[in-house]
């Protein structure tokens, strides 16, 4: 099989289980606090990532990759899986899953907005636009489309929905500086994340009592939120062509986890959340299709010059 096919392959493997975890998110939390879902599905996370490594004679760079730079492994695993998931997690908790879903999307519109003052790039006004499309699908799903009414189902749980994609925006603009495995790098932020949830859990909750259907879904998360799945996506794009072509993809995932919720969960999905969360992805082709429009037309002969 061509490289092209197997990268479509894996990256197709990889969006449909994305799309499942929403779902799986929210079946664990009728069982578990948030924190106690962090700390299932980072140990388990931990423990997919070192066998992926051990399959791949990587595990001596684990040690080579912290000693070089500890204190920026120190802040990935404070931002994820620490932090993020912690605020993602109480943000599925507040809110439906079809909201929290909706919104965490939103991190990819941030990221190029603050890349602007952290890593000194330009601003597009291709980013502007897609960044004013996408909060307005924000404010739809947020007042559930009583756009004059500022009704708000969980003020609390959009404003968390809102830091996490804070969170994770940072968390890759931090990793834009690190030049190691990025598995390494991933398991290395979760070894050291992982005693501040353990400890966090310890001081504040209890360790999670043994419920089946609650330790399947964390172990569900661990392995297709934040483990395997990740490292399937990191080969598709190895395994492409054009990077650009497999990123694409990533569109397919939050309709298709609306899909599984509206199935599994039973959520009824109101209307708003279909017209924000198409202006959202309207954002997001906007942000990856006007550039490309822009290079084209500058590139174009005007009209004195021959073709």
């Amino acid at each position: 099989m061509k490289q092209s096919n197997q990268a479509y392959l894996y990256g197709i493997g990889a969006i449909c289980l994305w799309s499942t975890v929403a779902t799986a998110f929210k079946l664990a939390l009728a069982h578990l606090s948030p924190l106690q879902l962090v700390f299932i599905a980072v140990l388990t996370s931990i423990f997919a990532l070192g066998l992926i490594l051990t399959a791949q004679r990587k595990l001596n760079l684990i040690k080579q990759q912290f000693s070089q730079r500890p204190l920026f492994y120190l802040q990935t695993g404070l931002l994820n899986p620490f932090l993020y998931y912690l605020v993602l997690f109480k943000a599925y908790d507040l809110l439906p899953a079809q909201q929290a879903l909706s919104l965490n999307y939103t991190w990819a519109i941030l990221l190029p907005l603050l890349s602007v003052p952290l890593l000194a790039q330009k601003l597009r006004k291709s980013d502007i636009t897609a960044a004013v499309i996408a909060y307005f699908g924000v404010f739809v799903i947020a007042t559930n489309g009583e756009l004059t009414g500022f009704s708000f189902e969980s003020g609390t749980g959009v404003m968390l929905a809102l830091t996490s994609t804070l969170l994770w925006s940072l968390y890759w603009i931090i990793n834009t500086k690190d030049k190691g495995d990025p598995v390494v790098s991933l398991l290395l932020s979760f070894l050291v994340g992982f005693p501040f949830i353990l400890g966090t859990l310890l001081f504040t909750q209890a360790l999670p009592s043994w419920n089946f259907q609650a330790f399947a879904a964390g172990i569900y998360v661990g392995l297709f939120e934040m483990g395997v799945t990740f490292v399937l996506w990191l080969v598709a794009l190895k395994k492409a062509d054009r990077t650009a072509s497999i990123s694409t993809m990533v569109f397919m995932s939050p309709v298709m986890s609306i899909g599984f919720i509206a199935w599994i969960l039973q959520e009824e999905i109101a209307t708003s959340t279909y017209i924000g969360l198409s202006l959202i992805l309207t954002a997001l082709a906007l942000q990856q299709l006007l550039p490309h429009l822009n290079k084209l037309r500058s590139k174009a002969p005007t009209s004195g010059e021959s073709v």
